[in-house]
């Protein structure tokens, strides 16, 4: 069992976004305990931060070393024939 901690800035995050949102990252969070086991987490190359999380329409940035940190959440707009 890894233990989970917060930054300041995700923490932050986290509460601004409306409480449905909320429980879905949190419970998506808890899972990332039982590391590498974990699905919807995906090893970033050639980015700040180790590790990303799907809950939802949120992506959370996380490191893993022996402890599991979480860095930031980000939310996923919406992709059209625009985009790109």
């Amino acid at each position: 069992m890894n233990t989970i901690n917060w930054t300041r800035k995700a923490v932050k995050q986290l509460l601004k976004l409306h409480r449905p949102h909320q429980a879905q990252i949190r419970n998506a969070v808890t899972q990332l305990s039982a590391m590498p086991d974990v699905s919807n987490v995906k090893a970033l190359t050639q980015h700040q931060h180790g590790y990303r999380l799907r809950a939802g329409q949120y992506r959370v940035l996380f490191d893993w070393a022996s402890t599991i940190k979480i860095v930031s959440i980000q939310e996923v707009k919406k992709r059209d024939e625009r985009t790109y």
